[in-house]
């Protein structure tokens, strides 16, 4: 008996596949799961390898059946790693500014770019013309007065406030330049979910009394090689909450309060957006301890 000659080729991930009698060569494009069939005949300039002899309808009804089991392993792969963006929820967002706002400012732009998923649903401020309720007016987020002031009747009370923000379904309450003290309602209503930024690496430079310029006035005095800014949770009392990020910047030599205050501040900027987008992506887990740590984005298990 005539002995059968078989070709046999491999290519990237495809099936050795056996062949009998030479033919006229054709192309063949990838198997993908934009394509309607295992096998579909393309121009050359749209191929993405080349064989040089067709395939048999066994080899045809084989890579039928692997492309079947690729196909099923990617989609448990794709919903079991990446998130639909469309499916996630958005967490609302509620600031406190008694100033020119530059924190909040940055946040927001950080949203409107795409990389807090979140939104600023309600401006808390105890100071109605400051920097940062006239620039959430001219970007139609809401502003409410707080505390509650004699010449200011739409101002509220503790009570009506957290009713407030009830209202607005806020999640998370950032503080950012805000001069009042937390009322205990605030605290108890939002345990483990509201933040402020201190300009100093606390627990160093920080109380009743330390904000603005003073910090870093006190700072320079010292002779404290470094500062920096702290984003911490709060708690009843001033600076004395849990310290969730930090970041350190060099005390030079000849520093004014002005010019650390400035560089403080541009590093105040990018760590409040880093931690507003983790809070937002529930990337904020607590040790046992009562420690809150961040969990890094691309390696799940990193944290700082």
């Amino acid at each position: 008996m005539e002995a059968q000659i078989f070709l046999f080729q491999v290519y990237s991930n495809s099936i050795i596949t056996p062949i009998q009698k030479p033919k006229k060569p054709y192309f063949i494009s990838l198997l993908s799961s934009s394509s309607p069939s295992s096998s579909q005949i393309v121009k050359p300039n749209r191929v993405s390898f080349k064989t040089l002899y067709p395939i048999s309808s066994q080899s045809e009804s084989s890579i039928n059946r692997l492309r079947c089991r690729n196909r099923s392993r990617e989609v448990k792969a794709v919903s079991g790693d990446i998130e639909d963006p469309r499916t996630r929820v958005r967490k609302n967002l509620a600031v406190f500014v008694s100033g020119g706002g530059s924190n909040f400012r940055s946040i927001h732009e950080a949203i409107l770019r795409g990389s807090v998923h979140g939104e600023i649903a309600v401006l808390v401020t105890n100071k109605p013309g400051c920097g940062g309720a006239e620039y959430a007016r001219d970007n139609n987020i809401p502003v409410i007065l707080f505390p509650k002031m004699k010449e200011k009747p739409d101002s509220l009370s503790a009570n009506d406030l957290v009713t407030a923000l009830r209202r607005y379904k806020v999640d998370f309450i950032l503080l950012a330049g805000y001069l009042k003290l937390v009322p205990i309602e605030l605290v108890q209503a939002y345990p483990r979910s509201i933040l402020n930024i201190h300009p100093s690496l606390l627990p160093a430079f920080g109380g009743k009394g330390f904000y603005g310029m003073k910090v870093h006035q006190t700072v320079i005095a010292s002779g404290a090689r470094y500062s920096g800014p702290t984003i911490h949770f709060i708690d009843e009392h001033y600076d004395t909450g849990r310290i969730l990020a930090q970041r350190v910047v060099p005390v030079l030599a000849n520093d004014t309060a002005d010019e650390l205050a400035a560089r403080v501040l541009q590093k105040e900027h990018q760590l409040y957006v880093e931690v507003a987008a983790a809070l937002c992506e529930e990337r904020i887990v607590w040790r046992e301890d009562g420690v809150p740590l961040i969990r890094n984005k691309e390696n799940p298990n990193d944290y700082s």
